[in-house]
């Protein structure tokens, strides 16, 4: 089991304890914000003096949990469909849907890897690329844009066999980092990640081959705390988050930069 799957399940169980006592606002935030989002935390707590805790996963497993009850105040989707879908079924608060950052997807390889980045999404058809790692592309953003990707450089078919399949763009990582994959379409934001960007070297996907990563955030209507959740929305539009996200390679709305 992932670092991250298993830190999500002891988080969610811990939730109900933590909300008893109303002092926590609780996140559900895409895998693809592991890095930057405890950067974001820090500033937000350090600022307002409130705390947040922030579980981790994939935004479809995350859309099926929230459906079903899951006690978070707010969800930050790597998928906008998600987040726009709870608002239609009127699982979350109205009007607070914001599409905060677009993701972007690089091919990230170990450094002592004898693949050519220079060829793209072809290098994955080299003999040495024997195992691709991609995030679950039935719930995961991030698996949908590589198999899209891969899709449109005409490599798809070719290295289908290849493929391991991560939980979340999290673990697809984790697996080309520990070297249970060769190779890995993962999220530039992780690329760019202390755990990631001394290990290996990447090439981005050109944002053309595949649909655009949109990702938006809403507060869940069950939320306890529903005027905490707003304040941390509000910091995460501040020029502040803007350039934080910017630095991991997110894009984010140009009206809401500094």
């Amino acid at each position: 089991m992932s670092l991250i799957k298993c830190t999500s399940i002891l988080a969610l169980a811990s939730l109900l304890t933590v909300r008893s006592f109303g002092q926590t606002l609780t996140a559900a935030a895409a895998a693809d914000l592991q890095a930057v989002m405890p950067e974001l935390v820090e500033q937000y707590q350090k600022q307002s003096g409130k705390t947040v805790q922030v579980v981790y996963g994939s935004s479809g497993n995350f859309y099926q949990q929230i459906q079903n009850g899951a006690p978070f105040d707010v969800f930050f989707s790597a998928n906008l469909d998600y987040a726009k879908k709870l608002e239609a079924a009127g699982l979350a608060e109205p009007g607070s849907l914001y599409e905060y950052a677009t993701g972007k997807i690089v091919l990230w390889v170990a450094k002592d890897s004898t693949a050519d980045l220079k060829d793209g999404l072809r290098a994955l058809e080299s003999a040495s690329v024997r195992k691709i790692s991609i995030a679950n592309p039935e719930h995961a953003p991030y698996g949908q844009a590589a198999v899209a990707a891969m899709q449109k450089a005409g490599v798809y078919e070719q290295v289908k066999a290849k493929l391991v399949l991560g939980e979340n763009i999290s673990q697809a990582a984790s697996f080309v980092v520990s070297g249970a994959a060769d190779a890995g379409i993962v999220a530039l934001s992780l690329a760019l990640s202390p755990n990631m960007k001394d290990k290996g070297r990447y090439a981005e996907v050109p944002a053309d081959s595949y649909p655009a990563i949109e990702q938006g955030c809403v507060i869940v209507k069950t939320s306890k705390k529903k005027d905490d959740a707003r304040a941390f929305l509000e910091f995460m539009k501040s020029g502040a988050a803007a350039e934080l996200m910017k630095r991991y390679g997110f894009g984010v709305p140009a009206a809401k930069t500094p």
